[in-house]
């Protein structure tokens, strides 16, 4: 087979056989790409059942598009050869790492976490593997996990393909059930996937023989040995999630994967909170931004850079917590006192200083201080010109993580000093558009493109720069203050560009991820951007923030709260950070929790209005309707042009049976629209409160052709509650493909 070309496609090499099929390497000489195929044996292309079964699972592979599963791009039959074409996966199985290595508590927690990802949507979908196990699933050079081979496969309604007395399935990860040749559903996944854990765990299978009889014995008679006797330093929470997974009666197993990756979750966050708890706490630092000296006070932008670019050198160390910007930032002009600045970030020290910028001439002056007493960790004056202000950087960063003993491991220094920019001019420019990028302005963001694009003038390889760009048109495009369609069209472009620059920025996979999340409405492709976005840098909050929206959109909120906490962690006084936790307590139904955590989001920032939107239709939803029609007419008090609180109002004027109110909320939505764009999702909700189904209907399907941002809540959204059984909003929910 090799160098043969079957249809379009040219063999390259074997990569391996089973049972079901031999698959090889090969080259798709139509779209440029390198696939596996698979091919079904020949010696059973007589057999009609195995035929069947091997179309089968192609047809429920490629019903499945998530980024833990391995995608399939066709079936065919070429001059008698039946094969599948599918992802190209390079990487090694979880069997050879295994075989070559101990694996770590974190590898392990993170690839069970991403398996159970994987059939979280398998089995919305209605499918179950049957075949899950070691060699079955795939880790790619950036960790990222691939489940595979979905030839055992079976759809709801589809007729049994298996001879009668016959099993499916390796033999050591059967199910008691699949062992007993019984109709098997989902739980027999949760079992192999069981098996599995405990085989990444000990490095061996809990029920092993030479002989297949005595493995299937074994399984249906005996219990696998304490994981704790084969490794001492398993904690006892993850034996009793292994051990829950292997319960032989299946009804009294784990129900769902979704139980076990929130059992997996807590676990993971219970070792995160132990290890930052422990008697020698985690170095962490606060980066405050730079005290503007010079003479032109127009150089703030200047200061801001500095300090943000330290941020972002430091985040990427591992072992040292950083505060993310908008935290940090948050006590810009206030001269607060450093312990008390310590106290609300809870950070061990803090870093700050200032800079006089005359011409080509800096001084910068630094301070790391330690916050519980103000002593002076370290200090330094640096008298440069702007050339050298990426030397200045790095001498800045290697001195704190010399001072907090941070121990830097094998090519995190290379990481550390890492240059962005070729050029100071450009990299000056880059930091006026990133000083109005952040003021989220609509004039500022606009004055941000044109720094953005000056800067790539000089430098046009400045990946950051590119990132920016796509930051600017995103926002533009959202607020419709830009066409929306040109306005992400920029967007994508810039983006890709960074991408084929540098793909190694977080940043632009957290951009190409938004983009694919609000504009494409292609959640698996979103996903992937954000889990690259974080495995790059676990210590970005809007890669959290952001992939928390992408798994409520989903309807697995505790993994999206796991996700806010962490960004909550990272970002502990951003406004915005905290108002979306409050968004996805609301959206998880989980009223109570949210009015908690709207109310102490508004004391910490009580001039973020918006938040009287998530906390005023939560006290609704909670039934204490006074408290939250008083808590949204407040809100608009100070945003009385703000379509969201208007709408919400309405809603709630409709389940307090105040239909008047409604009337005149929805006559307010329609006078704004003749002075801005009001979306018309948000139109919807009076009426379906109203039970006007048909009209709520109408504004949806309105706000699907002007592709709203607010439309992928809509799977999940308790507003709209009362349209989930109109099959006009069924039909809505597959074209957004949310159906579940």
């Amino acid at each position: 087979m090799i160098d043969k070309t079957i249809s379009h496609y040219k063999i390259l090499e074997k990569l391996g056989e089973g049972g079901m099929g031999v698959v090889y390497k090969a080259q798709d000489t139509k779209l440029d790409r390198v696939v596996a195929l698979k091919f079904l044996p020949k010696h059973l292309l007589c057999e009609a059942e195995a035929k069947r079964r091997f179309e089968l699972e192609a047809k429920s592979a490629s019903a499945l598009n998530h980024s833990n599963i391995t995608t399939i791009y066709e079936i065919n039959e070429v001059e008698g050869e039946c094969f599948i074409s599918m992802e190209y996966i390079e990487g090694q199985s979880i069997k050879k790492l295994i075989e070559e290595k101990t694996l770590s508590l974190k590898e392990i927690l993170d690839i069970a976490v991403q398996v159970c990802e994987g059939l979280v949507i398998a089995h919305e979908k209605g499918i179950v593997h049957r075949d899950i196990k070691s060699d079955n699933i795939m880790v790619t050079s950036r960790g990222q996990v691939k489940i595979m081979d979905f030839g055992l496969a079976k759809l709801r309604g589809v007729s049994k393909v298996t001879k009668t007395g016959s099993t499916l399935g390796t033999a050591a990860y059967m199910s008691p059930e699949q062992a007993r040749g019984e109709e098997v559903d989902h739980r027999t996944d949760i079992w192999s996937l069981g098996i599995v854990l405990y085989e990444m765990i000990t490095g061996q299978l809990p029920f092993k023989s030479e002989y297949e009889q005595a493995v299937v014995y074994a399984i249906l008679n005996e219990e696998p040995k304490a994981m704790m006797e084969l490794r001492s330093e398993i904690p006892p929470e993850l034996e009793q999630i292994v051990k829950k997974a292997l319960v032989k009666n299946s009804d009294s197993r784990y129900q769902n994967v979704g139980d076990i990756l929130f059992d997996l979750k807590k676990f993971e966050s219970s070792i995160s909170k132990a290890q930052f708890s422990s008697a020698k706490p985690q170095p962490s630092i606060a980066v405050l931004p730079f005290t503007n000296l010079s003479a032109d006070k127009e150089q703030e932008y200047f200061c801001d850079g500095l300090a943000e670019e330290i941020i972002n050198v430091l985040t990427h160390i591992e072992g040292l917590r950083v505060v993310a910007r908008t935290s940090a930032f948050a006590f810009k002009g206030k001269h607060e006192d450093i312990r008390e600045i310590g106290r609300k970030l809870s950070v061990e020290t803090v870093l700050e200083g200032s800079v006089r910028k005359s011409g080509n001439r800096l001084r910068i002056t630094t301070q790391l201080i330690k916050a519980a007493d103000g002593y002076h960790l370290w200090s330094e004056k640096f008298d440069r010109n702007l050339e050298d202000i990426f030397a200045i950087q790095d001498e800045i960063s290697l001195a704190i993580v010399e001072n907090l003993k941070v121990k830097l491991l094998k090519g995190e220094r290379a990481k550390l000093v890492k240059r962005r920019a070729s050029d100071p001019n450009s990299y000056n420019l880059y930091l006026k558009g990133r000083f109005f990028f952040n003021q989220r302005k609509e004039t500022s963001v606009k004055r941000s493109i044109q720094y953005y694009s000056q800067a790539l003038e000089i430098d046009p390889d400045f990946a950051l720069a590119y990132i920016g760009l796509a930051e600017s048109y995103e926002v533009l495009g959202e607020r419709r203050v830009l066409p929306r369609d040109t306005a992400f069209k920029q967007a994508r472009s810039a983006a890709m560009t960074a991408l084929q620059i540098d793909d190694t920025l977080s940043e632009v996979h957290v951009t190409l991820g938004t983009i694919k999340l609000f504009c494409d409405w292609n959640w698996a492709a979103a996903e992937q951007e954000f889990r690259r976005a974080l495995s790059i840098n676990p210590a970005s909050p809007e890669a959290h923030h952001m992939y928390a929206h992408y798994l409520e959109f989903m309807g697995r909120f505790d993994a999206a709260l796991a996700e806010m906490d962490r960004a909550m962690e990272l970002e502990p006084v951003s406004p915005t950070i905290n108002s979306c936790a409050v968004q996805v307590l609301f959206y998880a139904r989980r009223y109570e929790e949210a009015i908690k955590q709207g109310n102490a989001a508004l004391e910490m920032a009580p001039n973020f209005f918006g938040l009287y939107g998530w906390l005023g239709i939560a006290y609704v939803l909670n039934g204490m309707l006074d408290r939250g029609v008083e808590a949204l007419k407040e809100g608009l008090q100070h945003l009385p042009a703000d379509a969201r609180l208007q709408a919400l109002l309405g809603y709630a004027y409709a389940v307090s049976d105040r239909e008047a109110g409604t009337k005149e909320c929805l006559k307010q939505l329609s006078a704004l629209s003749d002075k801005k764009f009001v979306d018309p999702y948000f139109v919807a909700w009076p009426y379906a409160a109203l039970c006007d189904a048909t009209t709520a209907c109408m504004w949806l399907n309105k706000a699907y052709d002007e592709h709203s941002e607010w439309l992928p809540w809509l799977g999940v959204d308790p507003l709209l509650d009362n349209l989930r059984s109109d099959p006009r909003f069924e039909e809505l929910l597959k074209k957004m493909g949310l159906e579940k």
